[in-house]
C-alpha cells in the first residue's frame, strides 16, 4: 500500500537512522489511523524494536533538534517537536499495572508485545519505515476491518484493557464521537464492572477527555454514552440526578436529562466556545434540588438558576475542570440564562433591558445563544412564538444599547468626586450616592450622562443634609 505522506524526508530519515542502528522501526497507532481514514493529524509515534531513546537522539541531532528533545527515561519515550509535526519516539515495550494507578512498570517488548498494550485495535495499525519493507503495512489485530466497518474493538480482552488502564473507558467513547463509529458490545458490558476504577485518573486526564468530547459535533451524545457506560454516576453524578420525570394528578415536568442533551446539542450548532457549552451543561443543574410541585399552578423550579451557579465551583473542581476566568464565565451564564427568556415571555420593560445589558456586559451574545438553544419544546406553534418574541428581545437590547450604553457599565460619578464635592469621609453615605444614581440611570429617570448624574448627586445631597461646597 502505498502512503504518499511516507514521501515526507523527515520518514525517510528516521527510517535510515533506524536502518543505520540496526533496529526494526514503524510509525504506529492513530497517525496511521488518520492516514488511512483521510483526517489530518500532526501527532507521530515511532515504535523501534530496541533503543528508541538512542533512535530519538540521532533524529533530533540530525535535525538540530537535540536541545529540544525531551526524555522521559521511565517510560522509555522521547518527544520533540519538528516544523508542524509533534514526534514521540518509544521503544517497543510490556507494561504491567499495580491496582493503585494507571502508570504503568515498563520492560522492554518485542513488536507483538507493544501491540497487545495498545488502547484499540485501530490504533495498532503499523507502517514499516525500515529500507527493505519501506511502507509496509502491518495489521495484526485486523484494525482495518475495524476502520472499515466503524467499530471501537480492543486488541486484546476489553476487561484487562479497561482495569489496567480506565481511561481507556472515556478514550474508547471519544474515539466513537469523534470517528462516528460504535463501540463493540464487549466494550460496553466490560465498563459498568470498572466504573469506580476511573477514581484512580487524574483529574486533569479526565478533564482533558471531556473536552475533547465536548467539542465535536454532537456533544450531547457524550453524557447518553457516560450512562450508557455506567461512567456517569462515579463522574457526575450530579447530572445523574436529571433523569427522570415525576407526575403528581397527571401533571410531569420534562426529562431535564434529555433537555439538558438536547440544548447542549442545539447550542453546538450555534457556538464552538467549549465553556458556552459547558454552560448548556450546567444550565438547569440545579433543578432536582429546587423542584416542587404546587397545587393550581404545576411544577416549579424556583431560584434553580441562583443555586446552579453556587454550585459551578464546586463540579468544576470535581471534574478537574479550571477554577479561573472560565469558570466564572460558566457560572455567570447559569446564574442568567432565564433572563432573556422571561423577557420574551413577559412585556420588556426598558428597565429590564437594561439591567441585563449591565449583567450580561459583554458576553451577551454568548448569553442569548444559550437562551436559544434552551428552547426545545415539541410543540412547533410554541417554539415559533417564542423565537419571534426573542427577536423582539434581541431588537429591543439593541436600542437600549445604542440610547443608553449600559453595557460595561461605569458610574459616571465615582466615589472619589463625591467624597471631593461633599467634603466628606469615605462611607456608607458614599456609597448610597453611588448606588441611587446608578438605581436612576437604570430606570430611566436620568439619562447615562455626566451631567445628569452630577446634578442628581447634589440633590441627594441636599436630601441627606450634607454641606454644599462654598460657591
Amino acid at each position: 500500500m502505498a502512503f504518499l505522506e511516507l514521501n515526507r524526508p523527515i520518514f525517510q530519515l528516521i527510517g535510515a537512522e533506524a536502518d543505520d542502528l540496526g533496529l526494526e522501526c514503524y510509525v504506529i497507532g492513530g497517525f496511521v489511523r488518520d492516514l488511512l481514514l483521510g483526517r489530518p493529524c500532526k501527532d507521530i509515534d515511532f515504535m523501534c524494536v530496541g533503543n528508541g531513546l538512542q533512535l530519538a537522539e540521532r533524529v533530533a541531532q540530525k535535525l538540530g533538534r537535540s536541545e529540544q528533545l525531551t526524555v522521559f527515561k521511565n517510560f522509555g519515550t522521547a518527544h520533540f517537536v519538528w516544523e508542524d509535526l509533534d514526534i514521540e519516539f518509544v521503544g517497543a515495550r510490556k507494561e504491567s499495572y499495580r491496582r493503585d494507578s494507571r502508570n504503568p512498570e515498563v520492560s522492554q517488548g518485542d513488536f507483538k508485545d507493544d501491540l497487545n498494550r495498545r488502547d484499540f485495535t485501530i490504533n495498532t495499525l503499523a507502517i514499516c519505515l525500515n529500507k527493505n519493507t519501506y511502507g509496509a503495512l502491518i495489521d495484526t489485530f485486523n484494525g482495518i476491518a475495524d476502520l472499515n466497518s466503524g467499530l471501537i474493538r480492543t486488541p486484546v480482552d476489553a476487561q484487562k484493557t479497561f482495569d489496567d488502564d480506565p481511561l481507556r473507558m472515556l478514550r474508547a467513547i471519544r474515539f466513537a464521537m469523534q470517528l462516528n463509529f460504535e463501540i463493540h458490545p464487549e466494550l460496553w458490558d466490560s465498563m459498568p464492572g470498572l466504573a469506580q476504577r476511573m477514581e484512580i485518573v487524574a483529574k486533569e486526564r479526565i478533564a482533558d477527555e471531556l473536552n475533547k468530547m465536548m467539542a465535536c459535533d454532537e456533544p450531547g451524545r457524550l453524557f447518553s454514552m457516560l450512562d450508557k457506560g455506567g461512567l456517569l454516576p462515579v463522574l457526575f453524578p450530579e447530572f445523574c440526578l436529571l433523569k427522570g420525570v415525576e407526575k403528581v394528578n397527571g401533571l410531569g415536568h420534562k426529562d431535564n436529562f434529555y433537555h439538558t442533551i438536547e440544548v447542549l446539542n442545539n447550542l453546538a450548532l450555534l457556538s464552538n466556545n467549549l465553556w458556552l457549552r459547558w454552560a448548556a451543561v450546567m444550565h438547569d443543574i440545579a433543578k432536582p434540588q429546587t423542584k416542587r410541585f404546587e397545587p393550581g399552578h404545576g411544577w416549579t423550579f424556583h431560584g434553580h438558576e441562583d443555586l446552579g451557579a453556587r454550585m459551578v465551583p464546586k463540579l468544576f473542581k470535581k471534574l478537574g475542570l479550571p477554577s479561573n476566568e472560565k469558570m466564572k464565565f460558566v457560572q455567570k451564564m447559569v446564574r442568567l440564562h432565564l433572563r432573556p427568556i422571561v423577557l420574551a415571555k413577559h412585556e420588556i420593560t426598558d428597565s429590564a433591558l437594561r439591567r441585563l445589558l449591565m449583567d450580561a456586559d459583554d458576553d451577551l451574545e454568548d448569553l442569548l445563544l444559550l437562551c436559544q438553544a434552551d428552547i426545545t419544546s415539541k410543540n412547533p406553534g410554541r417554539v415559533s412564538r417564542y423565537l419571534r418574541n426573542y427577536e423582539v428581545v434581541k431588537e429591543k437590547l439593541q436600542e437600549v444599547e445604542a440610547k443608553d450604553h449600559i453595557r460595561n457599565f461605569q458610574p459616571p460619578i465615582s466615589g472619589e468626586e463625591i467624597i471631593g464635592y461633599f467634603g466628606i469621609s469615605p462611607g456608607p453615605v458614599v456609597g448610597q450616592i453611588k448606588s441611587s444614581i446608578k438605581e436612576s440611570i437604570l430606570e430611566g429617570r436620568i439619562p447615562n450622562q455626566r451631567e445628569a448624574a452630577w446634578s442628581l448627586m447634589v440633590e441627594l445631597g441636599v436630601e441627606l443634609g450634607l454641606e454644599m461646597p462654598k460657591a
